[in-house]
């Protein structure tokens, strides 16, 4: 499961589209509506929050909007709530470095010119989250650069 601090945009495809399917998912879990994932790392920053399913709409909606953009159509009506348009979370410049690494890392394999685009760009947050200094996330798996 990778939920990106990334903002949607920097997506490419694959990531957009595993991105909501992983969301949904944590969407699931964090209603109760699955025994599988519960443990699940990447899912400590939302149940930190005072609503967790909240949160993890709120995040999947930032996908959604991207896709809109794109013209492709992720169903919304899957989505068990209202997201929340004031709700900001913090992530580190460090979190959103790594994860601008190993998205770049996996583009220059599976989508060339994506990874050419995303070269010259830095890391952006996806839009709930606010920047803050600070090293990789303690809940982070994946191998730093």
């Amino acid at each position: 499961m990778r939920l990106w601090s990334l903002h949607p945009a920097q997506l490419d495809r694959a990531a957009l589209v595993s991105g909501w399917r992983e969301g949904l998912l944590a969407q699931a879990v964090l209603l109760g509506r699955t025994r599988g994932y519960t443990s699940h790392p990447q899912l400590e920053r939302f149940r930190e929050l005072g609503d967790p399913a909240t949160g993890v709409i709120t995040w999947l909606v930032g996908l959604a909007d991207e896709a809109d953009q794109r013209g492709y159509r992720f169903d919304r009506t899957r989505l068990a709530g209202e997201p929340d348009p004031t709700l900001r979370m913090p992530v580190t410049d460090g979190q959103l470095d790594l994860e601008r690494a190993h998205l770049l890392a996996k583009c220059r394999v599976r989508a060339p010119e994506w990874a050419a685009r995303l070269e010259g760009e830095p890391a952006r947050p996806h839009p709930v989250f606010d920047v803050v200094c600070g090293p990789v996330a303690g809940w982070e798996r994946a191998a730093a650069p």
